[in-house]
């Protein structure tokens, strides 16, 4: 028990420490939302656009992957379970989510839109700050994360011996009766 909680903590630790990479790949990937300002006010310069929505389904794509893929390596590297390591994945995911999360917002656009929209000038167009409007998005990684995992444990994990042996598989009576012809 002691080595599957070592290896837990060294998963955990890793999984969060690969969300920085996810942070800057969505800060990086990530659509820029243009605002204008008019002198009194900040408005979107296309109402109709689809941007902001884009920065959510960027991360929430980002996040997908990352899970799929920490699961995979884990798995391979790994090929038991155990709970220790899907809590494992689990935690690290989601510490790996909101360390992208915040260190994108970090590295974004100013996050003061006021200041922002005086520098630039009126009439002139800048970009909103980074942000994450649907904040599901950080659970894409762990769930992601779950199901991958189970789903190659389930198909490529060695199975557990079968405690009954034989006699489980032919029945309590032995086998049926031969049948005459």
């Amino acid at each position: 028990m002691r080595t599957e909680l070592r290896e837990a903590a060294v998963v955990t630790v890793a999984t969060a420490v690969v969300g920085a990479l996810l942070g800057l790949l969505w800060w990086w990937l990530a659509p820029n939302v243009p605002l204008i300002s008019d002198g009194t006010a900040v408005y979107l310069r296309d109402t109709e656009g689809e941007q902001a929505i884009g920065v959510d389904g960027t991360f929430t794509l980002l996040a997908l992957g990352f899970g799929a893929l920490s699961a995979l390596v884990v798995f391979l590297v790994r090929k038991r379970g155990g709970v220790p390591l899907v809590l494992a994945l689990t935690v690290g995911g989601l510490l790996g989510s909101l360390l992208a999360w915040r260190l994108g917002v970090w590295l974004g656009p100013a996050q003061d839109v006021v200041a922002h929209a005086r520098q630039v000038g009126e009439g002139r167009t800048f970009p909103a700050p980074l942000k994450l409007g649907a904040k599901g998005a950080l659970l894409a990684w762990p769930v992601a994360t779950l199901l991958v995992h189970l789903g190659l444990t389930a198909l490529f994990a060695p199975r557990d011996p079968d405690p009954y042996g034989q006699q489980h598989q032919l029945g309590p009576y032995g086998p049926p009766p031969a049948r005459d012809a």
